[in-house]
């Protein structure tokens, strides 16, 4: 199997592609192994750019171009990534030595469109994802509520779940403990967003804890579910700038439930690895 890894502001994932291999199978053990930074090449997930069925086109007409697999670290599957889905339009347009592509991807959260500026070495790209219409998330239980009266806080949907937390100071938070308690309360799981807000205009401060992964340096679904909330609440304005530890993402808001916000970030190509026997 060739793989190559990328990272979207130090969100790192292994990516296979089946133009480049033929036919994958991706499951929960094979992503464990890999993404292990001990005993495997390491990430925070796997990503399968799979062949779309024939004849599968987007709600625009126009054909799919791949079909968007991924595993988290711990080998659960998860819906979207906007930092992995960054990362497989990048290794995209390496393989058809494209610098400037746009891609229709299906993922399991749903469409998403992609347009692609990769740099004359294939090493660094700036990668614009429309994130898909943001839904309301799932109910939050009564112990997180309880948990969390001291705060203003939210439920989205962008094709996987997210809680996002206003707080005064990020410094105040217990990423990992909170984190991890308010993921186990929900029965499906949840990405935690705790977010400040910044001197600077339209600027949130964010932390994160994702589901099946832990504590990452970015979440680019996170990013978007973070800016579209607190919009609402009234803290910022349509164009985002979300300060993460890895680095910024911008995010231009929906003006209504049936628009979709738009995520800009950077994808870079860290290795290309060939893997025997698999």
């Amino acid at each position: 199997m060739r793989l190559t890894k990328h990272h979207g502001l130090g969100n790192d994932f292994l990516v296979a592609l089946e133009e480049v291999d033929g036919p994958l199978h991706g499951d929960a053990t094979l992503a464990r192994a890999l993404c292990d930074r001990r005993r495997g090449l390491g990430a925070d997930g796997f990503i399968i750019g799979a062949h779309p069925v024939a004849g599968q086109l987007a709600s625009d007409g126009e054909p799919i171009d791949v079909v968007m697999q991924l595993w988290n670290a711990d080998g659960s599957r998860a819906e979207m990534s906007g930092n992995g889905i960054r990362c497989l339009g990048q290794a995209l347009a390496m393989a058809r030595d494209e610098h400037h592509i746009t891609f229709r991807i299906a993922t399991d959260g749903g469409e998403r469109v992609l347009v692609v500026h990769d740099d004359a070495e294939h090493r660094l790209a700036s990668v614009s994802v429309t994130m898909g219409p943001v839904g309301a998330g799932p109910a939050i239980p009564r112990s997180v509520a309880e948990h969390l009266d001291q705060w203003r806080y939210g439920a989205a949907d962008l094709g996987n779940p997210h809680l996002v937390v206003l707080v005064p100071d990020l410094d105040i938070i217990d990423l990992v403990g909170s984190g991890s308690w308010i993921e186990n309360e929900f029965d499906a799981g949840i990405n935690v967003e705790f977010i400040s807000v910044n001197a600077e205009p339209d600027t949130l401060d964010l932390l994160v804890w994702e589901r099946g992964a832990g504590v990452t340096e970015a979440c680019g679904t996170g990013a978007t579910a973070a800016a579209q909330l607190a919009h609402q609440w009234g803290l910022v304005g349509e164009a985002v700038t979300v300060r993460m530890p890895g680095g910024s993402a911008q995010v231009i808001v929906a003006a209504s439930a049936q628009d979709e916000p738009t995520l800009i970030g950077p994808a870079q190509h860290v290795a290309t690895i060939e893997v025997p026997g698999v």
